[in-house]
Protein backbone atom coordinates (compact mmCIF):
# COMPACT_ATOMS: atom_id res chain seq x y z
CA UNK A 1 0.00 0.00 0.00
CA UNK A 2 2.80 2.44 0.80
CA UNK A 3 4.33 1.67 -2.57
CA UNK A 4 1.09 2.60 -4.38
CA UNK A 5 0.89 5.90 -2.49
CA UNK A 6 4.49 6.64 -3.45
CA UNK A 7 3.74 5.94 -7.12
CA UNK A 8 0.70 8.21 -7.01
CA UNK A 9 2.75 10.95 -5.40
CA UNK A 10 5.51 10.64 -8.00
CA UNK A 11 2.93 10.80 -10.81
CA UNK A 12 1.45 13.95 -9.28
CA UNK A 13 4.89 15.59 -9.15
CA UNK A 14 5.69 15.06 -12.82
CA UNK A 15 6.49 18.37 -14.53
CA UNK A 16 3.76 19.15 -17.05
CA UNK A 17 5.03 22.54 -18.17
CA UNK A 18 6.19 22.98 -21.74
CA UNK A 19 8.71 25.63 -20.71
CA UNK A 20 10.73 25.85 -17.48
CA UNK A 21 9.67 28.49 -14.98
CA UNK A 22 12.02 30.79 -13.11
CA UNK A 23 11.36 32.52 -9.83
CA UNK A 24 10.95 36.28 -10.07
CA UNK A 25 9.35 38.90 -7.92
CA UNK A 26 8.08 41.67 -10.17
CA UNK A 27 5.15 44.05 -9.84
CA UNK A 28 2.44 43.97 -12.46
CA UNK A 29 -0.70 45.77 -13.44
CA UNK A 30 -3.56 44.07 -15.19
CA UNK A 31 -7.09 44.63 -16.31
CA UNK A 32 -9.78 42.28 -17.49
CA UNK A 33 -10.17 42.65 -21.28
CA UNK A 34 -12.88 45.20 -22.17
CA UNK A 35 -13.14 46.52 -18.60
CA UNK A 36 -11.64 49.81 -17.42
CA UNK A 37 -10.44 49.00 -13.87
CA UNK A 38 -6.72 48.37 -13.33
CA UNK A 39 -5.45 46.07 -10.57
CA UNK A 40 -2.04 45.31 -9.15
CA UNK A 41 -0.32 42.04 -8.40
CA UNK A 42 3.02 40.29 -8.18
CA UNK A 43 4.65 37.91 -10.66
CA UNK A 44 6.18 35.03 -8.67
CA UNK A 45 7.49 32.92 -11.53
CA UNK A 46 7.44 32.95 -15.29
CA UNK A 47 8.55 31.51 -18.59
CA UNK A 48 8.32 32.36 -22.26
CA UNK A 49 4.75 31.04 -22.36
CA UNK A 50 3.20 32.22 -19.11
CA UNK A 51 3.32 33.60 -15.59
CA UNK A 52 2.26 32.70 -12.10
CA UNK A 53 0.88 35.73 -10.26
CA UNK A 54 -0.53 36.66 -6.87
CA UNK A 55 -3.52 38.98 -6.67
CA UNK A 56 -6.23 40.10 -4.29
CA UNK A 57 -8.91 40.00 -7.03
CA UNK A 58 -11.11 36.91 -7.45
CA UNK A 59 -11.30 35.91 -11.14
CA UNK A 60 -12.44 32.84 -13.04
CA UNK A 61 -10.48 30.41 -15.17
CA UNK A 62 -10.76 31.53 -18.79
CA UNK A 63 -10.68 35.25 -17.96
CA UNK A 64 -8.56 37.18 -20.44
CA UNK A 65 -6.26 39.88 -19.08
CA UNK A 66 -4.14 42.68 -20.47
CA UNK A 67 -1.01 42.42 -18.35
CA UNK A 68 1.88 44.86 -17.94
CA UNK A 69 4.89 43.54 -16.00
CA UNK A 70 7.33 46.13 -14.67
CA UNK A 71 10.98 45.25 -15.31
CA UNK A 72 14.01 46.65 -13.51
CA UNK A 73 15.45 49.67 -15.34
CA UNK A 74 18.54 47.76 -16.54
CA UNK A 75 16.34 46.04 -19.12
CA UNK A 76 15.60 49.33 -20.92
CA UNK A 77 11.88 48.66 -21.23
CA UNK A 78 10.04 49.79 -18.15
CA UNK A 79 7.55 47.00 -18.75
CA UNK A 80 6.37 44.34 -21.15
CA UNK A 81 2.78 43.87 -22.13
CA UNK A 82 0.93 40.71 -23.01
CA UNK A 83 -2.57 39.38 -23.52
CA UNK A 84 -3.00 36.36 -21.24
CA UNK A 85 -5.65 33.92 -20.11
CA UNK A 86 -6.14 32.43 -16.64
CA UNK A 87 -5.65 28.67 -16.99
CA UNK A 88 -5.63 27.74 -13.29
CA UNK A 89 -6.28 29.40 -9.96
CA UNK A 90 -5.61 28.76 -6.31
CA UNK A 91 -6.58 30.31 -3.01
CA UNK A 92 -4.23 31.03 -0.14
CA UNK A 93 -4.34 32.98 3.12
CA UNK A 94 -2.04 35.68 4.45
CA UNK A 95 -2.19 37.88 7.53
CA UNK A 96 -4.07 40.39 5.38
CA UNK A 97 -6.70 37.82 4.40
CA UNK A 98 -7.71 35.82 1.34
CA UNK A 99 -5.42 35.99 -1.73
CA UNK A 100 -5.43 34.34 -5.14
CA UNK A 101 -2.76 32.69 -7.21
CA UNK A 102 -3.23 32.42 -10.98
CA UNK A 103 -1.51 30.59 -13.78
CA UNK A 104 -1.54 32.74 -16.91
CA UNK A 105 -0.93 31.50 -20.44
CA UNK A 106 0.22 34.07 -22.98
CA UNK A 107 -2.19 34.51 -25.88
CA UNK A 108 -0.46 37.41 -27.61
CA UNK A 109 2.89 39.09 -27.04
CA UNK A 110 4.70 41.57 -29.29
CA UNK A 111 8.02 40.25 -30.63
CA UNK A 112 9.95 43.15 -29.04
CA UNK A 113 8.46 42.35 -25.64
CA UNK A 114 9.07 38.62 -26.10
CA UNK A 115 12.75 39.27 -26.84
CA UNK A 116 13.05 41.41 -23.69
CA UNK A 117 11.35 38.68 -21.64
CA UNK A 118 13.71 36.04 -23.06
CA UNK A 119 16.72 38.19 -22.16
CA UNK A 120 15.41 38.73 -18.64
CA UNK A 121 14.78 34.99 -18.16
CA UNK A 122 18.20 34.13 -19.55
CA UNK A 123 19.88 36.57 -17.16
CA UNK A 124 17.90 35.20 -14.22
CA UNK A 125 18.85 31.63 -15.14
CA UNK A 126 22.53 32.62 -15.42
CA UNK A 127 22.46 34.18 -11.96
CA UNK A 128 20.82 31.06 -10.52
CA UNK A 129 23.51 28.68 -11.79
Amino acid sequence: MVKEDSMETSKANIERRKSPRLFMYLPLEYRVVDLPDVYGGIVVNGSEIGLCIYSTKDMSIGTKLNVSVLFPEEYELSNFEVLAEIVWRGLYWTEEGERYQYGLKFLKIDEKHLMKLRQFLSDQFSRKV
